[in-house]
């Protein structure tokens, strides 16, 4: 094992790399994404369930999100740290690395879930429960299995990236298809055979989680790692935890920051515009959320290959990575704008049957992803300043394009004349400022830097 190596990240061709990793990425965000929408399309589907079902899926849903934002910080953190501990040949670091995110995780799961089963009807209610009893009711039942299942879900997601750091990519994506797979296999079984409700649901996706995140640790544990986990490695080294939570605190920021963008479109929507425009924002971030996975995929998949060249101090093989990865984040976000700009009412359609809400959102889908091609700017200057360390620009810049353009524009362009069309304004404008300025710094600085080594 101790022969067992990933130099061929500073070997192969840059290119083939960058597919070799961002491939399987793409396709792990498509399928992780697939839990939630399973759910829901099974949920919806159960004559005895109903709309109250879907709003239960819909109650829990961000509880949830809290728990992947945990996961996304250690997980993400944790594997920038692996790679350019293995490109710097600081194998003990990157080794001790896992063996400090694994057991942090252990702690912050068991946390989260203690939390969630000790207060569930003060959380539920804050998060729009008690609509109405029935709601409340399924709410609570399909919430207390999902908290069970918080530390399968946290120590599976966060150790995903962790097993592409360690040169296993297509390994990783793997373990989410698994678990994708059973839950599709055990949803329509517990929920239609036997009939359990929104506990089948909830059990079927917790049993999917765990199966992933056994799959995982017996990864991690096996011969096959190329940093096995040990036990003697097993405890929190707080000089590493804080190099993990400084370089993963950014994937934490944009899943909160949303949040915050989200409360103010809704608040502002429903004022200005009423219920319809607030399901026309549902519809178009769902669009969203499919459209920018593959970008999201392609730069994650590149961070393990920029982070152990640069460890390695080979910076023209990072800058070829830094240009690959750009191109081909560019053109895909060119061409998906292209498709959102041509085929608006397809895509709305999708989501929606209802005449009224289509015509809405096709003419704000075309305002709102006017911007589209600029959040390639955005991902991969991100990812760039994540994947060398460069902790305190990855932040700046998600807080910039989040907290100080578009939370203040939707506030205040509906205000000054432009109405509902103002909030989805608010959306472009920060992808061509916040994706401009944050990729422009990444060239300046660290490509530049880069340049000259």
């Amino acid at each position: 094992m101790e022969g067992r190596s990933n130099s061929f990240l500073e070997t192969e061709r840059t290119g083939v790399l960058m597919r070799r990793y961002a491939v399987p990425c793409v396709i792990s965000l498509l399928v992780a994404a697939l839990y939630n929408i399973v759910d829901q399309i099974f949920i919806a589907n159960a004559d005895y369930l109903g709309s109250y079902g879907n709003a239960s899926n819909s109650v829990v849903f961000p509880l949830t999100v809290i728990a992947l934002a945990l996961a996304t910080m250690l997980g993400d953190g944790c594997c920038a740290l692996v790679s350019l501990s293995l490109g710097a040949g600081h194998r003990d670091d990157a080794r001790r690395s896992v063996g400090t995110a694994v057991v942090t995780l252990v702690l912050v799961s068991l946390v989260l879930t203690a939390v969630y089963l000790i207060w569930p009807e003060p959380i539920l209610t804050m998060f729009g429960a008690r609509v109405n009893a029935e709601t409340f009711r399924l709410s609570r039942e399909y919430f207390f299995y999902i908290a069970l299942g918080v530390p399968f879900y946290i120590i599976g997601q966060a150790l995903n990236p962790i097993i592409r750091s360690d040169g296993s990519p297509r390994f990783a994506m793997l373990t989410l298809l698994g678990g994708a797979l059973t839950n599709c296999a055990l949803d329509p079984l517990f929920i239609y055979g036997f009939h359990w409700g929104m506990m089948g649901a909830a059990v079927a996706t917790v049993i999917s989680q765990a199966v992933s995140c056994i799959w995982v640790l017996r990864f991690l544990s096996g011969p096959k790692s190329i940093l096995p986990l040990r036990r003697r490695e097993a405890r929190i080294y707080p000089y590493l935890l804080k190099d993990i939570l400084s370089l993963g605190v950014v994937g934490f920021i944009m899943k909160f920051t949303n949040s915050l963008v989200q409360i103010a479109c809704n608040k502002m929507l429903s004022i200005h515009g009423g219920d319809l425009y607030v399901g026309v924002m549902t519809v178009i971030n769902a669009i969203r959320d499919v459209f920018t996975l593959p970008a999201s995929g392609i730069t994650d998949g590149a961070r393990p290959v920029l982070s152990y060249n640069y460890g390695a101090g080979q910076m023209q093989r990072v800058r070829a990575g830094i240009r690959f990865m750009s191109a081909a984040a560019m053109v895909y976000t060119f061409c998906a704008w292209l498709f959102a700009m041509f085929q608006p009412r397809l895509l709305c359609r999708i989501f929606t049957p209802d005449e009224a809400m289509v015509e809405a959102s096709v003419r704000m889908l075309r305002v709102y992803f006017a911007g589209f091609f600029f959040q390639s700017f955005q991902f991969c200057g991100q990812s760039v300043f994540q994947s060398l360390g460069w902790a305190k620009y990855a932040i700046t810049f998600s807080l910039l394009r989040k907290v100080v353009i578009v939370v203040p524009l939707t506030l205040l362009l509906p205000v000054v004349g432009l109405g509902t069309t103002g909030v989805f304004l608010a959306e472009p404008i920060s992808n061509i400022v916040g994706g401009l300025a944050c990729y422009i710094t990444m060239l300046c600085t660290a490509y530049k830097q880069m340049g000259r080594e």
